[in-house]
């Protein structure tokens, strides 16, 4: 059994058993006993966040600029990829309030669920204002900022400590990358043995929400479910007006050529394994294996088009739960890290860059984490939009910068061609 299928199974039996067991005699003894357990496990994956964050960021900014470096094609893709992180979370920050106003959470889950988790609005403290805001970026003591988990000037310092570290002489920085590699694989180690627990964990907390919340517990996930798939499915269909826009693909050709990295990656949820079927797809398009060999395994190792939209989503998600007001400064905030530390999550398993990506995101923006322990057991339906979007735009990104680069355009015509006609073979 997966560790997505072990923790999805010890959410729904802790739901089940305390719906079932709420109004029996030993129900308080039960929540008090699994209160602390499930705490303790909370606090044990919460330990690992700002060290894991911290290596994984300077590796991935540091990997980034070294692609960047290594071409003119490498160069504009990592640039195109930027773009489209970042104009993610801006999209996000704006449809999830509006689709959460439309289509709010079910009547009374949202206070049913609020009253099993030990997290509390009262958290958040004073929104601050827009001086404080920016003289917040810029963090006066980085061991502090971390300590107190200031993410957002903890980002910022690691970001430029990043990009110094790009601009040392070969040696030192080489020394330094493989040092912060080397902490990023033992903070991986101590999360896997966390995980391992997962199922305990979830299980001790699922059940304080089943027993606390009843049957609304369901339709709260359902909803969470449904929101945060629907803003992954908006990156995702938004491969095609790039594709048709930048690479001058039409509907149909482009449809066809992601149809079978589609199939491979909701069978398999890994943008790794659908890369043989994206080559493929793109050399249908035209493009040629001198361009996509060089943009699609770049665009699996730092891209992941549906991680800024659907992690602020999920920080959103959270928030609106909880009740908690976000302003323009909270959603900037967001933004910002959600863009940015995609770029550590980069080949994490499921289960540890959902926590290493989303609660930064929340930290920075005042929200509790406490939600997303059981958040990430459902984590495995959401997670078919991610990789499917990701697969979409990994081709679509591809194909635009090997034409916008002058890469065979008129072979790239013709296969279009063949493929609106549908002549596979030719």
């Amino acid at each position: 059994m997966s560790q997505a299928t072990r923790i999805l199974a010890a959410l729904a039996a802790g739901l089940l058993l305390g719906i079932l067991s709420a109004h029996l005699a030993w129900a308080p003894t039960a929540v008090s006993v699994a209160e602390p357990v499930g705490g303790l496990w909370l606090d044990a994956l919460r330990m690992t966040i700002i060290p894991l964050i911290v290596s994984l960021l300077v590796n991935g900014i540091a990997a980034s600029a070294e692609a960047a470096r290594s071409g003119r094609l490498a160069g504009r893709a990592v640039i195109l990829f930027m773009i489209v992180l970042w104009a993610g979370a801006i999209m996000a920050a704006f449809l999830t309030p509006l689709l959460l106003d439309l289509w709010p959470m079910p009547a009374g889950a949202a206070d049913a669920l609020k009253a099993t988790l030990s997290a509390s609005a009262d958290k958040v403290g004073e929104i601050p204002t827009f001086g404080q805001f920016v003289r917040s970026i810029i963090p006066t003591n980085p061991i502090a900022a971390a300590a107190n988990d200031a993410i957002l000037p903890l980002i910022f310092f690691t970001t430029v400590l990043a990009f110094a570290i790009i601009r040392l002489p070969e040696e030192p920085r080489r020394h330094l990358t493989l040092l912060f590699q080397a902490l990023a694989d033992a903070m991986l180690v101590v999360v896997n043995w966390v995980l391992w627990l997962a199922p305990v964990g979830v299980f001790a907390l699922a059940y304080v929400v089943g027993a606390k919340a009843g049957a609304s517990a369901f339709g709260a996930l359902l909803h969470y479910i449904l929101v945060v798939a629907a803003i992954g499915c908006v990156v995702w269909f938004a491969a095609w007006p790039l594709a048709m826009i930048a690479g001058r693909f039409g509907f149909a050709a482009f449809t066809r050529a992601v149809a079978p990295a589609h199939a491979v990656a909701i069978s398999t949820q890994s943008s790794l394994a659908s890369l043989p079927a994206m080559l493929r797809g793109s050399e249908r398009l035209g493009v040629p294996v001198a361009a996509s060999g060089v943009t699609l395994p770049l665009a699996v190792a730092l891209f992941r088009a549906t991680g800024p939209a659907m992690n602020l989503a999920v920080a959103i998600y959270v928030a609106n739960w909880y009740g908690i007001p976000l302003g323009p400064l909270q959603l900037a905030a967001g933004v910002a890290v959600a863009s940015t530390t995609t770029l550590g999550a980069i080949s994490l398993p499921g289960s540890i860059s959902y926590i290493s990506s989303i609660a930064p995101i929340c930290l920075a923006m005042g929200v509790p984490i406490e939600p997303l322990v059981l958040l990430v057991a459902v984590e495995t339906l959401p997670d078919i939009v991610r990789t499917t979007g990701n697969v979409a735009m990994d081709v679509a990104t591809t194909a635009s910068v090997a034409r916008r680069a002058g890469f065979d355009a008129g072979e790239a015509g013709e296969a279009d061609r063949l493929l609106e006609e549908g002549n596979w073979g030719q």
